[in-house]
């Protein structure tokens, strides 16, 4: 008995296949609509028609979104810019085109690099501009377990792109506002009329580098009835604007509606490039080819010489990354499937 399950070797085993599951973190926006692609890279021959109809299957096949056909769409579109004169050029416009349509949100994407030779490579970048001003954007790691056991689940890399984003707006109420005319002072030339009592670039230097004047009860503390303790530093005062990491988890409901604070700015933004001889990119191709059981001779290799396949593959990289950075994903389905077919793949 031994014998033969030691000469059977991994027959006796199933695969083992980890299939992710994504559906929409936001209730708010159910229906939505997918533009045309507008094409930005070199290629001329990339159809942005046939990347939003592949955009438009992946995102279609994500539970809790209602997508309305590229077809109906684009017709949509003209008759928008025929009644308009003029195409949607800013965020305004995109918004007005969303309540137009009838939809919670529309997608606008561009075509950012595109080559259908091997190792093919595309670049996608989409914008959802939702058809309510007053949504804001939805930072990356917004929804995530932040502060629950399931934290340590959380990729690295998505731990360390919600990090860069909170850091990105926090620098913003730290960053000094760019002066209307500014030319520079540079040492040993004579400054503009309008700039004539401007210190030069070496005083400014030289005035930065001393210690900043320290305020008589303001800076320091000591505690009151222990002579010879330490000072203790009061805490730095933060900007009124300062973005607070608690943000990443939804506040409660509240009792009233909020007031409405229109804003013009896609609510969510991605943008990636893909290249086909990426590792992690056929390691994740080999599993989408798998779970869909596709009868075709080539196996996962052959995605990436068939435009067609490597383009919807993209999209559905990129649709699920965009969701799972804010809280999109659910928990993982494990497969296990008998090696009929192993050495078929």
């Amino acid at each position: 008995m031994l014998l033969c399950i030691a000469t059977s070797g991994c027959a006796l085993w199933p695969d083992r296949i980890v299939e992710p599951q994504f559906h929409n973190p936001f209730p708010q926006i159910y229906r939505v609509a997918v533009l045309p692609f507008f094409n930005q890279s070199a290629e001329p021959t990339v159809d942005g028609d046939a990347v939003a109809m592949a955009y438009y299957n992946e995102l279609q096949a994500i539970p809790g979104f209602e997508v309305m056909p590229v077809g109906v769409a684009k017709q949509m579109l003209a008759a928008s810019i025929s009644a308009s004169g003029s195409e949607p050029r800013g965020g305004p416009d995109f918004q007005l085109l969303a309540r137009q349509f009838g939809v919670d949100a529309v997608l606008v994407g561009s075509i950012t690099e595109y080559s259908p030779y091997y190792p093919p490579r595309i670049g996608l970048a989409v914008d959802w501009y939702a058809a309510n001003p007053s949504f804001h954007p939805i930072p990356l790691g917004y929804g995530l377990p932040w502060g629950r056991a399931e934290e340590e689940f959380i990729p690295s890399t998505l731990v360390r792109e919600a990090e860069f984003a909170l850091a990105r707006e926090q620098l913003k109420t730290q960053t000094p506002d760019i002066p209307a005319l500014a030319p520079p002072v540079v040492d040993g030339k004579v400054a503009p009329a309008n700039y004539v009592g401007r210190a030069s670039t070496s005083a400014a230097k030289k005035q930065a580098a001393l210690p900043a004047p320290v305020a008589q009860g303001t800076e320091r503390l000591t505690l009151a009835g222990k002579a010879g303790d330490a000072p203790l530093a009061v805490p730095p005062q933060l900007a009124a604007d300062w973005p607070d990491p608690r943000g990443f988890i939804p506040p409660p409901p509240c009792v009233e509606r909020p007031a409405p604070r229109p804003q013009y700015a896609p609510i969510m933004t991605h943008t990636r490039i893909y290249h086909g001889q990426d590792a992690k990119f056929t390691e994740r191709l080999a599993t989408y080819y798998y779970l869909r059981d596709d009868a075709r001779f080539g196996g996962w290799p052959a995605y990436l010489e068939r435009p067609g396949d490597f383009i919807r593959f993209c999209c559905y990289l990129h649709v699920t990354e965009t969701l799972a950075a804010r809280g999109g994903t659910g928990d993982a389905r494990v497969l296990w499937r008998w090696p009929i077919r192993r050495y078929e793949r």
